[in-house]
């Protein structure tokens, strides 16, 4: 490994994200993974289904079953 890609690699460690980067990189990951798969899905589904799951969370800790 080179000098320079192990310093970036050791600046990586110390980054905190917020909630939203967290999200972003959750839904691109996710993107990138179900769109090998299946070309069809877009980052506008990937996007929906995230915000059903979460408000289906939200639902589940208000009114637990």
């Amino acid at each position: 490994m080179s000098d320079a890609l192990e310093t970036l690699i050791n600046q990586t460690r110390t980054i905190t994200m917020d909630e939203a980067q967290k999200r972003e990189q959750r839904l691109s990951f996710v993107y990138g993974n179900t769109h090998i798969e299946n070309e069809r899905i877009t980052r506008d589904i990937v996007a929906e289904a995230d915000a059903k799951v979460s408000r289906e969370e939200t639902v589940d800790l208000v009114q637990p079953s």
